[in-house]
C-alpha cells in the first residue's frame, strides 16, 4: 500500500516547473567594438550568433536596419559603415535577444524562429510556448541628441588623456570624464559642450 504522505509529495513535486538553470549559464559574449577609418567593427560577431543560435545573416540585417546603415559579414567579423559607440551596438544585441530569442514564458533561450505564413514565431522547446515576434524599431539617437547639456548617459572609457581623465567617444564627440580609467563603464552627465568637446560629471 503506497504511504498517503509519501503519494502527496509525489504528487506536489510533479506541479513544480523546476529551473533548468538555463538562465544563469546563458550569457551573450561582450560585443568586441572598436572603429576602423570610417567604419565599425564587431571583432567577435561569430561568437555572438553562435550563442544567440541564429543565422548570422538574420542578426546583421536586424542590425542594419536598426542602425541605418550598410554593412556586412567579413569572416567572423560584421562591418558597419559609419562610427557607432558600443554602448550603441550592446543595446540593439540586448533588445535582439530579448524579442528573437529569450522566451517571454519560462525566460530561456531554448527557442527556434518559425514562419507560420507572413508571421515569424518564437517557438521554446523549453516550455512548449509561443509567441509572434514583434517588430520594433527604436529609432538610434544621433550623438546630436545625445550630446547635450544636461543629458545623462552611459559611456565606455577609452582611454586617456594627457591630464590623465578618462576619455570616452561618440560619433564626433570627444567626452572627457575625470576620475575614471580606459576599459570602465560609467554614468555621466554632461555639463558643457564646446564644439565636438563635451566636459561631464562623474554620477
Amino acid at each position: 500500500m503506497t504511504d498517503p504522505y509519501e503519494s502527496l509529495l509525489k504528487q506536489a513535486y510533479s506541479n513544480i516547473t523546476e529551473k533548468s538553470g538555463d538562465e544563469g549559464r546563458f550569457s551573450v559574449p561582450d560585443a568586441k567594438v572598436y572603429i576602423e577609418g570610417k567604419t565599425t567593427v564587431i571583432e567577435n560577431f561569430s561568437d555572438i550568433v553562435s550563442t544567440l543560435r541564429r543565422e548570422p545573416d538574420h542578426v546583421m540585417k536586424y542590425l542594419l536596419g536598426e542602425l541605418g546603415t550598410a554593412g556586412k559579414i567579413d569572416g567572423s567579423r560584421a562591418i558597419f559603415n559609419g562610427k557607432f559607440d558600443k554602448s550603441q551596438i550592446t543595446n540593439l544585441i540586448g533588445k535582439y535577444t530579448e524579442d528573437y530569442v529569450i522566451c517571454s514564458e519560462c525566460g530561456k533561450p531554448d527557442t527556434r524562429l518559425v514562419k507560420e505564413g507572413r508571421t515569424l514565431t518564437l517557438r521554446c522547446d523549453a516550455c512548449g510556448g509561443h509567441r509572434p515576434v514583434k517588430k520594433r524599431r527604436a529609432k538610434s539617437e544621433s550623438p546630436d541628441d545625445q550630446i547635450q547639456e544636461g543629458n545623462e548617459m552611459n559611456v565606455d572609457i577609452q582611454f586617456l588623456s594627457k591630464r590623465g581623465d578618462g576619455v570616452a567617444r561618440i560619433g564626433k564627440y570627444t567626452l572627457y570624464v575625470a576620475g575614471t580609467k580606459p576599459g570602465q563603464t560609467v554614468k555621466i552627465k554632461i555639463t558643457r559642450v564646446s564644439g565636438s568637446i563635451a566636459f561631464t560629471q562623474k554620477i
